[in-house]
């Protein structure tokens, strides 16, 4: 798999809509995780969107969550820039000269869903999230 850029949306609780109304625009197939199905113990949030993805025939990939716990949801920051893939070597370059000089909010190491993630800001504000996926081998 090459690495994909794409943007990110973040949203304050109404992510599936949000998708849903994305997808009734541009066509696709859609997949969602909710934080319940990553175990959260708050019945709040556990029918809200950890990960969203939606892959139109246009070859636009749009992905979205509700914000998660602990973070603030502000308009205008919600976008972020997404690079993902299998090609550890090249994401964690990426990161590296990305993170540099600017603010890490989750330091780029494994997470719960198995791939390796990083968020950082960079030194110029822009939002940048990596995800590296692990091979199910």
């Amino acid at each position: 798999m090459a690495s994909r850029l794409n943007p990110y949306f973040n949203f304050p609780g109404n992510a599936r809509e949000a998708v849903e109304f994305y997808r009734s625009v541009f066509g696709g197939d859609l997949t969602m995780s909710t934080f319940g199905e990553f175990g959260t113990e708050d019945p709040a949030l556990a029918d809200k969107i950890m990960h969203a993805m939606l892959e139109t025939p246009s070859g636009y990939t749009l992905m979205a969550s509700d914000t998660a716990p602990g973070m603030e949801h502000l308009p205008g920051n919600n976008v972020a820039v997404s690079l993902s893939g299998d090609d550890a070597d090249d994401l964690r370059g990426y990161w590296t000269k990305l993170s540099d000089g600017g603010t890490v909010m989750i330091p780029l190491a494994k997470q719960m869903w198995g791939d390796e993630f990083g968020m950082c800001v960079d030194r110029f504000g822009i939002g940048w999230m990596v995800n590296i996926i692990q091979s199910q081998g």
